[in-house]
């Protein structure tokens, strides 16, 4: 019901003139520009340039955010410490460190992955040392019982009992590395979706301009999804361990 309304609106605001009428193109249009999106290999080259920098970018903001959140959830001294430092550094709009980053990494696509993994990081760090002091403390004196390593207990007790607050930080930080990636693109890029779109933009062709969007929000909603119902899945196995 929502998809007909947002449509039917969409249709009636270009069809009244309001507007002109290139802005908000008519739903043939749209579709037109999509298929033709969809059909470019141009586009496809692109998605997979972007599709590259995303996944490294959440690899290794995504692998030291869990280790930071991880020794701070273990240590009070280290949460007394630092963990103030990331809840404050955590809402700070990563766009601005995006110079500091090409001085660092260059213009290639290294600074596209670094502003995507410092994107990535902050969600992960306190999502996931969150979930560590929520661990039920019999699981760790039973491991403490059996004189497990420090790495054995992150293994065996840890990341099990954390796996589906886990899933919820990588979905919140899949969704602003996606952001980063994208808008490091846009700035500073000759490849990529983000460029894509500018080009676009500077050609005022919207129909692609608009397709290329749907593709980027179809995507991001597709693997939000898939990430929701893993941490389901997750939750649920774990309730029936409990019972």
């Amino acid at each position: 019901m929502a998809a007909i309304l947002l449509l039917g609106g969409w249709q009636a605001m270009a069809l009244s003139g309001l507007l002109f009428r290139d802005v908000v193109p008519p739903l043939g249009a749209l579709a037109a520009g999509l298929w033709n999106v969809i059909a470019d290999p141009t586009f496809w080259a692109n998605a997979l340039i972007t599709g590259g920098e995303l996944l490294a970018a959440v690899l290794i903001g995504g692998m030291l955010g869990v280790a930071t959140g991880l020794a701070l959830g273990a240590s009070h001294v280290l949460s007394a410490a630092f963990e103030r430092w990331f809840t404050w550094l955590g809402p700070t709009p990563k766009i601005i460190l995006f110079p500091v980053l090409i001085l660092f990494c260059g213009v290639g696509p290294a600074s596209k992955v670094a502003m995507g993994a410092v994107s990535c990081f902050f969600p992960l760090v306190l999502s996931t040392a969150a979930a560590v002091r929520g661990v039920d403390p019999v699981l760790l004196r039973v491991a403490r019982s059996f004189r497990a390593r420090p790495w054995q207990t992150v293994l065996k007790v840890y990341l099990p009992a954390t796996v589906a607050p886990l899933l919820n930080g990588v979905r919140l930080g899949f969704g602003v590395a996606l952001i980063g990636v994208l808008l490091a693109e846009t700035k500073l890029s000759n490849q990529g979706v983000g460029f894509a779109v500018m080009q676009a933009y500077a050609r005022f062709d919207m129909p692609r301009m608009y397709g290329l969007l749907i593709v980027v929000v179809g995507f991001a909603a597709a693997v939000n999804v898939a990430l929701g119902h893993a941490a389901r899945r997750a939750v649920g196995a774990t309730s029936k361990k409990e019972t």
